[in-house]
């Protein structure tokens, strides 16, 4: 989203507020579905959202790639994106967001796997390479359905990363 934009997530969300950034993400969203043979790498908040689920339904195989709380904690600490809930730590902004929405990220997925297992890139991309061909490759055939997008009939609050 920063080299989209030119901006930091941090500035995107502090002058255009969640629902500037959930509307970037949306118009991303749509148009990387639409690419053939690629790799497309999501935030964490971008699953929650029904609009986002819709138009990368059917695009390909959707990977979520999990860690640790530490692990995870010590990632998004280095890229400097804002808190969902404000007056939080890290970490427990992390937590509360994975007891909330833990399901939508399992449910959107068609496979999981673990990033904090001391492996190089090389050999998590091939696991998670060969994970894909045992499945099978194909995209999911599922019937796209209508939901609002950023900023239509949702209130403010339901925006956050």
């Amino acid at each position: 989203m920063g080299s989209e934009g030119g901006k930091k997530i941090v500035d995107i969300v502090a002058e255009e507020t969640w629902v500037g950034f959930r509307q970037r993400e949306y118009d991303i969203c749509r148009r990387f579905s639409k690419m053939d043979r690629s790799v497309i790498a999501l935030g964490g908040g971008t699953i929650r959202y029904a609009w986002n689920r819709d138009v990368l339904k059917g695009s390909g195989v959707i990977v979520l790639l999990t860690a640790s709380l530490r692990i995870l904690a010590d990632r998004v600490r280095r890229q400097d994106r804002p808190r969902v809930n404000p007056g939080t730590s890290l970490e427990a902004d992390i937590a509360i967001l994975w007891k909330k929405y833990r399901h939508l990220y399992y449910g959107g997925a068609d496979i999981a796997y673990r990033t904090d297992q001391s492996k190089t890139v090389e050999q998590e991309a091939g696991e998670i390479i060969g994970k894909i061909r045992e499945r099978g490759f194909s995209p999911r055939e599922q019937k796209k359905k209508s939901h609002p997008r950023p900023g239509d009939r949702e209130p403010l609050g339901s925006f956050g990363s």
